[in-house]
């Protein structure tokens, strides 16, 4: 008989990807499948090594409405065939979702499970809109109601006479549907109409907006707002913090959605920086990064790393790809003891650093005809290694050899074309509602071209707007075709963003 595997159900925290637990990463990243929820932020799939399904709980254009009895069966029948099964709950799997009833239903039919609980929506849509829900000089208290009770039950089991008593902070969630009825019971309960009161909508997200406005007149700023699902209401004085406590919000890039377009494991410190700018990454590769298809000519250089006096690197991937490869055939960091590094730019020389060398030579700016310029007085009768990608632009050689240098070229890495891109990138141009796409490299650029339908062409530059790293990138995409709004003076992915602040 087969060995039947576990369910975790993990809470993945409000919307914001850093707001989940040690642990649930781990489990995600040990896990053979992960089941999630429509409100997970599918930034958090990064993790995941194994198969990954969406049980949307509601009709999306991106999904269809799952039964809850359907998901139950799905986890049952996945942890019989023996795998460890993820449940990914948005929030907290217990706090008005239905974590429990999955827990349950596990037991009923002998599937061990384990809870990994999570931020729930409440706390961190306060924290991130500039509220305490527990301010000792505003509230003593603090209820968390359902504004969204189950079909199911003959009547409301919400006793809005008490409710409108309660002292503190009132938070309903799921409730902006019915946000007009909730207002009308509790001011016909006696809560006062100019008591402060919130909806935050899409909370520690980017797109978060909040409203605020006296309670009976709530649900008309709300309806004038248009605030979309998912929200929470919040009730009670703690509301008049947020102009001395906002900070979420006023981030420089926030709101924006900007497409991050390196290579898949390879966009991780691009998607933090955006995030913590305040701005929504989209990940949409042009590129991919995979080995050699043979290390033969790579190992054969290195039996003879002897030969050369200077290595030089021209990106993050061939630092990581060489040393990787010295790695696996027996060597260590002694055999390239005798050697001097030239790297393009900081993060290649961070790459070095990672491996304990420093790079000898690195220019002020980061582009192949600096770091060339930059070799040119060091290289003359030297034998020079280029450990580069299996494709690129051919600047560095032709200056070196002019400069009288002998260079030999090994592929440590392929640099390939993507075939499509994600359909969330797609929809968001064609609707107008992805504000940037940030090229890093000539093969970005013209790679974009290839993926980007001729319907939505016209998108680019107008509603979705360019920003090249380097002029080279810059170049390379006008010669496409595509015309770029503003050029990074850093040649980093840091430097995009920067771009896109001076001209948001």
């Amino acid at each position: 008989m087969a060995q039947v595997g576990k369910v975790f159900i993990v809470g993945a925290g409000p919307g914001d990807p850093g707001l989940i637990s040690v642990k649930a990463v781990e489990c995600i990243k040990q896990a053979d499948l992960v089941l999630y929820d429509g409100l997970v932020n599918p930034l958090l799939l990064t993790h995941a090594k194994a198969a990954c399904e969406r049980t949307c709980r509601a009709e999306t254009p991106t999904g269809r409405h799952i039964p809850q009895a359907e998901i139950n069966e799905r986890l049952v029948a996945a942890a019989k065939q023996g795998l460890n099964v993820v449940r990914l709950k948005g929030g907290d799997p217990f706090i008005f979702g239905r974590g429990s009833e999955e827990a349950a239903f596990l037991r009923a039919h002998g599937i061990e499970f384990e809870i990994v609980p999570g931020i729930t929506a409440a706390v961190a849509a306060g924290e991130y809109a500039g509220f305490s829900l527990t301010h000792r000089e505003q509230a003593s208290q603090v209820t968390f109601i359902t504004g969204h009770e189950s079909p199911d039950k003959a009547n409301s089991s919400l006793d809005y006479e008490l409710l409108a008593k309660l002292p503190g902070s009132l938070v309903f969630y799921m409730g902006l549907a019915r946000l007009p009825d909730i207002v009308e019971s509790l001011l016909r309960h006696g809560k006062k109409s100019d008591t402060p009161a919130a909806v935050i909508s899409r909370a520690t997200t980017p797109l978060q907006r909040t409203i605020i406005a006296p309670l009976s007149e709530l649900p008309e700023a709300v309806k004038q707002a248009r605030l979309q699902a998912p929200s929470l209401i919040v009730i009670g004085e703690c509301v008049s913090q947020r102009e001395e406590l906002r900070w979420f919000e006023d981030r420089p890039l926030f709101g924006m959605r900007i497409g991050i377009t390196r290579a898949e494991g390879q966009s991780d410190a691009a998607i933090a920086r955006a995030i913590e700018l305040g701005a929504q990454p989209v990940l949409m590769p042009v590129i991919r990064i995979e080995p050699p298809h043979d290390w033969s000519a790579m190992d054969s250089m290195l039996a003879r790393l002897h030969d050369f006096q200077w290595c030089v690197f021209t990106s993050v991937n061939g630092v990581e790809a060489f040393f990787n490869r010295l790695w696996t055939t027996g060597r260590d960091v002694r055999s390239v003891a005798h050697l001097k590094f030239g790297a393009i730019g900081r993060a290649t020389a961070e790459a070095l650093g990672r491996w304990h060398l420093r790079a000898d030579v690195v220019p002020e700016k980061f582009r192949a005809e600096e770091l060339a310029a930059a070799l040119v007085p060091h290289v003359a009768g030297q034998r020079v290694l280029w450990a580069r990608a299996s494709r690129g632009r051919d600047v560095l050689p032709n200056q070196l050899r002019a400069a009288g240098a002998t260079i030999d070229e090994v592929v440590v890495y392929q640099n390939l074309d993507v075939e499509y891109l994600p359909e969330e990138a797609l929809r968001l141009i064609e609707s107008g509602d992805l504000n940037w796409i940030g090229l890093s490299s000539p093969s970005i650029a013209r790679g974009l071209v290839r993926l980007i339908p001729d319907s939505l062409r016209s998108r680019l530059g107008s509603s979705t707007k360019l920003a090249a790293i380097s002029p080279v990138t810059a170049e390379a995409a006008r010669e496409v075709g595509l015309p770029v709004a503003t050029e990074a003076t850093e040649f980093t992915w840091d430097g995009i963003f920067n771009a896109i602040k001076a001209t948001k």
